[in-house]
């Protein structure tokens, strides 16, 4: 059965997308076939990690969101911009970085009910055994319909207040929404502080593990090109 998996933050800025494109990325280089639809369409960004040109996307999710296409038109095989074995195979659908969309999106909305569809459309269409989704931060109605039907919610977090903060409303509304598995990644650690106990509060507080340990702030722990730098030490399933 093809696994979704939400990763989200409470704010901008703490490593949600590169997170998202090298975990979807380790996990094709072990023979999946995965998709990443990026929802953050008021500030689309993870197209420029898979090295995918705005003019190399007349259609994307916006077009589908808008009646123009259908979702599998806006997604592309960015397998061999991965540097993926030919076992395994990657496709993105971004967001228009054009402002006029954008402005569009920010003034009109768009039916959030069309999400659910178009993610079931292409988990269908291209066979996938895995999509992620790379959600818009904060807290919204798609947002929530990210968690609500995500087999697995993916949480960075960054170790200060405001995050702290954030993130437990986020949690508390995953739970609420029932959701089947829940997981933690403390990115921007300063490599002063004890990484360990910072786990293990983080861990202890939340009530939900943290994956993949604490990628300290200077470490470019899940920098691009993408080579299994964010290696879940519990498994996707």
């Amino acid at each position: 059965m093809p696994k979704v998996v939400s990763v989200h933050s409470y704010r901008g800025g703490t490593g949600k997308s590169n997170f998202t494109a090298n975990l979807a990325t380790t996990i094709a280089m072990q023979g999946h076939r995965v998709g990443v639809v990026d929802t953050d369409v008021p500030s689309p960004g993870i197209h420029n990690i898979f090295s995918l040109e705005p003019e190399q996307t007349a259609t994307t999710l916006n077009s589908y969101l808008w009646g123009e296409a259908s979702i599998e038109e806006a997604a592309y095989d960015v397998s061999l911009a991965a540097g993926l074995p030919q076992t395994g195979s990657l496709f993105l659908v971004p967001s228009s970085v054009k402002a006029d969309d954008i402005a569009k999106v920010l003034k009109e909305g768009y039916d959030v009910k069309l999400l659910n569809d178009g993610f079931r459309k292409l988990v269908k269409a291209l066979e996938l055994d895995y999509l992620f989704i790379d959600t818009h931060p904060g807290l919204s109605k798609e947002t929530f319909l990210s968690i609500a039907i995500s087999h697995v919610l993916l949480l960075i977090l960054r170790p200060d207040k405001q995050d702290y903060q954030g993130t437990a409303v986020t949690i508390d509304v995953a739970r609420q929404l029932n959701v089947r598995k829940m997981m933690l990644a403390i990115n921007k650690a300063y490599s002063s502080l004890n990484l360990e106990a910072l786990k293990h509060k983080v861990e202890e507080t939340y009530g939900a593990p943290v994956a993949g340990g604490v990628f300290p702030f200077q470490k470019t722990s899940c920098s691009w090109p993408a080579k299994g730098c964010f290696a879940p030490s519990s498994p996707i399933t």
